[in-house]
């Protein structure tokens, strides 16, 4: 794999080449100046964008979508900002909250309120173990040019010509509310790709060497993946989705696959061949980089603990196994801080091989028809073992074919166990592996705690990403981790046949055609959101948080599995804040919020606010005029880069609620979840160093006025007590980043639901 970090050229959709030298002058000659408009990322933007402002893209979609852990709160988010009726096409599908015994009557609660969202505004309702999320949409909504939002970080449908785009929760408010998603225009990478997969290697195997080459560098950070070349050919369309999906894992924002032949069969067989036109960069194009991948030197790979981006061959792990799991096991200690356990990696090498506990195959990334089928074509004559096996189809259409094909068959009578279509192995709400285990899933991601550990708790866990075929392999060989070129099998597997009948007979379709006097069904655990207060003129919050990670996940902000069940209910929700990361953290915001709360209804007098008194005295020699009375009180946190991984609006919200107004950070790690701040109005601040300590007081001069006036920079004051007793104040400027007009004035009215409410 080459990375060119280079501006360079795409002619006639075949020949790459830098944008300078003689070549480049005869084919510039030849098919035209390229340029950024011609690629097919652009071409679909510009169809999408609704103003001619070159410097922003105002985008509204084509669709929208959203799962049972998100769709409550973003239209309890628009209900609260005037909603009416879905103007565009929202798709509620159920397939992270299906396990209903969780919580008690919770989770149905939250379907049931979908059904009857669905009902009263003019939506699409999936019922629960029907589809996964992004399956249901590739089969049913994702099309060439089109541009399709979901809630959840994985929204990629790039095989199908389609932007698929990822985000928070409050931008598909956004959309509901005939608002536009605003972005400054976004480079583009190409990834040329040439060759053939050899046997035995899968789309998780490209994907992963594609994150492992990518991530670290930051090399398609926030920008657009579009893939190209001869190789594309040679890829099935769910081989080719199965490397889509998985593109979120290198922080791109979205991606985008020429389309042909075989796209436009793969769609006839969804009955939506229609719906098929070509897409392909004009000849010729601009991009800001290139990826040029031959397939055919792709091995199987394996991602450890705790990142898809923490790569290796399978040959490689193997030749060098103790010395992988010994790097592993520190990189865990380092990731994990006071809360680090042994993982028991090396426990599992006996007599020079290594044994895994549980094999997964799951989801949006590992669900397709042909992947179970070549899992099949591997098992066959498989003897039963104790290694737990659990397979999920990603939607009931394809397990209707696998029965219809024999393939079900098969697999259960290799040991087995096939499940509904579910999410649930992904984010740590099914299949949880037991302590010190070590889990293969072919899934999207093996972030840590995200399988459902709980190192506070001492129970830790493991999961590695690998594809399909070799988890089959290994399998095969009674939990052996085996690679599946290792091994002789058939390709061969039956065409998948669609049969969209399973949909027409549950799916609820109302898009169009809103029941305005349907009553919404809102159970005990469906709560509002808190009011919230706009940007005062200054700003006062107190370090809740310091955390030193390189990276720090959603899933630590916000652990994924045991929060999904209360995502319905704000306050409750809140307190599962950092509980895994910094268990601290809730105690020291909700003292801040009881303070600020006393001195927003002026039951306590400012002067006696406990410690307050020296920071306000503090604050007046500080700042002229400054007025306790008129100044917000407000938690924030420290990390120094924040927010890899999920979508999860809540990540941002849960600090809201509990009274948070700012983060600090030297980097976001995604554009979603600085976005997430910013809709629920929390400042967010980018600093060159960490200068902060737990229980520090932040003071920002005139923070509202930074706002107003469009300042990149804004100043604050951290208090500190001196030598001499006294507190003093040091002065420092963080970067506010690029504020369209509408986020500052976001911030200024203190969130999302504020800004609409004015």
């Amino acid at each position: 794999m080459e990375l060119k970090n280079t501006k360079i050229a795409l002619f006639d959709s075949n020949t790459l080449v830098p944008c300078e030298g003689e070549e480049y002058e005869l084919l510039a000659a030849r098919y035209g100046e390229p340029t950024r408009a011609g690629t097919m990322a652009y071409s679909v933007l510009s169809a999408h964008d609704t103003t001619a402002d070159p410097s922003l893209l105002r985008v509204k979609f084509d669709a929208l979508t959203s799962h049972d852990i998100t769709y409550v709160g973003i239209i309890q988010t628009a209900r609260a900002s005037g909603l009416t009726e879905f103007p565009v096409k929202y798709i509620l599908t159920n397939c992270h909250n299906s396990l209903c015994a969780v919580g008690g009557t919770i989770n149905e609660d939250d379907h049931a309120f979908g059904l009857s969202a669905a009902k009263k505004f003019g939506g699409e309702f999936v019922p629960p173990h029907l589809a996964v999320i992004h399956s249901y949409m590739r089969e049913c909504e994702a099309a060439p040019g089109r541009m399709l939002l979901g809630s959840d970080s994985h929204t990629r449908y790039g095989a199908f010509g389609t932007l698929g785009v990822g985000e928070g929760g409050p931008e598909l408010a956004k959309q509901l509310l005939g608002r536009t998603w605003d972005i400054t225009p976004p480079e583009v990478i190409c990834v040329y790709l040439k060759g053939e997969p050899r046997h035995g290697v899968g789309p998780q195997d490209v994907a992963l060497a594609i994150i492992g080459a990518t991530y670290e560098k930051g090399f398609v950070k926030n920008k657009i993946m579009e893939f190209v070349g001869e190789g594309v050919k040679n890829l099935s369309m769910e081989y080719r989705s199965g490397i889509d999906v998985m593109t979120t894992e290198t922080t791109c924002l979205s991606s985008i696959w020429v389309t042909d032949e075989t796209t436009r069969e793969f769609m006839t067989t969804l009955g939506r061949g229609e719906q098929y036109r070509e897409m392909r960069p004009a000849p010729a194009a601009l991009y800001d980089g290139a990826i040029v991948l031959d397939l055919s030197e792709v091995e199987p790979m394996i991602a450890l603990p705790f990142h898809p981006s923490n790569a290796y061959t399978i040959r490689e792990f193997s030749a060098n196994t103790a010395d992988i799991l010994n790097e592993t096991e520190k990189r865990a200690r380092e990731s994990l801080g006071a809360n680090a356990h042994e993982l028991g990696l090396l426990d599992k090498l006996v007599d020079g091989k290594f044994l895994v506990d549980q094999a997964i195959v799951a989801g949006c990334a590992g669900g397709s028809f042909e992947n179970l089928a070549v899992c099949a074509n591997i098992l066959e004559g498989c003897a039963p073992n104790n290694l737990s096996a659990s397979f999920y189809p990603g939607s009931m259409p394809i397990a209707l074919d696998m029965a219809r094909k024999g393939v079900s068959a098969r697999l259960m009578e290799s040991g087995i166990v096939l499940k509904t279509a579910f999410c649930g192995p992904c984010f740590g709400a099914g299949d949880t592996p037991q302590n010190r285990g070590f889990s293969i899933r072919h899934t999207t991601r093996n972030f840590p705690m995200r399988e459902g550990a709980k190192p506070g708790e001492g129970q830790i866990s493991s999961v590695a990403l690998m594809d399909a075929r070799s988890i089959a392999a290994t399998v095969k060989m009674g939990g052996v981790l085996t690679a599946a070129d290792t091994l002789d099998y058939s390709d061969e597997i039956p065409a998948f046949d669609f049969d969209a009948s399973v949909y027409e007979k549950k799916v609820y379709r109302g898009f169009g055609k809103p029941l305005k006097d349907e009553k919404l069904v809102i159970g005990p655990n469906i709560t509002d959101w808190p009011d919230q207060p706009a940007l005062s003129d200054n700003l006062l919050v107190k370090i809740a948080s310091v955390i030193e990670d390189e990276v720090t996940t959603t899933d630590e902000l916000l652990p994924s599995g045991e929060s999904s069940s209360l995502r319905s209910n704000p306050e409750k929700l809140s307190r599962l804040a950092l509980s895994r990361r910094d268990p601290d953290y809730v105690p020291r915001a909700l003292s801040v919020r009881e303070a600020e709360r006393a001195r927003a209804a002026m039951t306590c007098p400012v002067e006696v606010l406990g410690e307050l008194k020296d920071v306000y005295d503090a604050a007046k020699g500080l700042v002229a005029g400054f007025d306790p009375k008129t100044t917000v009180l407000g938690s924030a946190i420290f990390a120094n880069c924040p927010g890899d991984g999920s979508a999860r609006e809540q990540a941002a919200s849960c600090q809201k609620v509990l009274g948070g107004q700012a983060n600090f950070a030297r980097a976001y790690a995604t554009k979603r979840y600085r976005s997430n701040l910013i809709n629920w109005g929390m400042l967010p601040v980018v600093v060159e160093e960490n200068v902060f300590e737990i229980g520090d007081w932040v003071l920002f001069e005139d923070a509202r006025a930074a706002i107003e006036e469009k300042r990149e920079c804004v100043d604050f004051f951290v208090l500190r007590t001196s030598k001499d007793g006294k507190l003093t104040g040091e002065r420092y400027s963080g970067k506010l980043g690029a504020l369209s007009d509408e986020e500052r004035q976001i911030l200024l009215d203190g969130c999302l639901i504020n800004f609409y409410k004015n």
